[in-house]
């Protein structure tokens, strides 16, 4: 944990580009009934029933601190969706040395991914443009692409929509109206204050880390 929030302080740096990435699941949703049509001052009004039309998968990137975000839309989320994924990535970020990529832990996020859809001179090379920084299990708070999900499904995706065609087209849209108007995540979490919030935990792990706790109520 203290390890990505040390990355999240690290001042902007073009050579290393901090991007967050996670993968997010998409249900398709039609409906049995045709809505009633809306009118002006009116709740929008919806039959109960409605039809499963399978579902998708949103990957998703986003550099926090220039606003910069990548995303597509798949059936499947598999090793094969992560590669192409991260071969979009790399060539989004042509001028970097490396990527410091923050993501979970899923069995498809390594580079033995890049391997089983890329010859090895290929996989190599791409595995080379990134630099993987992986959230603790059960943290994926820690982790901002989540805010920019979170905004998503606020903004389309708790609507029924019932194609990946429709889906992928408006998903897409916002991203790409989102980032034309450059918004970023301003991140606060620290490590110091993430010691003092926390400190419960720490202690757990190690006695002496109840200074941390001591030191925040005096400061109070």
């Amino acid at each position: 944990m203290e390890r990505i929030l040390w990355l999240y302080a690290q001042p902007y740096d073009r050579q290393r580009p901090v991007v967050c990435f996670d993968e997010r699941p998409c249900f398709l949703i039609g409906d049995t009934v045709e809505p009633v049509a809306m009118q002006t001052g009116q709740v929008k009004k919806e039959h109960y029933a409605y039809q499963k039309n399978g579902s998708c998968s949103l990957l998703a990137a986003i550099e926090p601190l220039t606003g910069k975000r990548v995303a597509q839309v798949y059936l499947r989320r598999t090793a094969k969706e992560f590669t192409i994924f991260c071969l979009l990535l790399a060539q989004t970020y042509p001028e970097a040395d490396v990527i410091c990529l923050v993501l979970d832990n899923l069995n498809t996020h390594k580079p033995a991914s890049f391997y089983k859809h890329l010859p090895a001179d290929e996989a190599w090379a791409l595995a080379q443009r990134f630099e993987f920084w992986y959230t603790p299990k059960t943290a994926s708070w820690l982790n901002m692409i989540e805010i920019e999900f979170s905004a998503l499904t606020r903004l389309c995706l708790k609507r029924r929509i019932p194609t990946i065609e429709k889906l992928t087209s408006e998903v897409l849209a916002l991203i790409e109206e989102r980032m034309a108007k450059g918004i970023k995540i301003n991140w606060q979490f620290s490590i110091d204050t993430c010691r003092t919030k926390l400190n419960s935990r720490y202690t757990v792990v190690n006695s002496a880390n109840s200074k941390f706790a001591e030191t925040a109520n005096f400061d109070k």
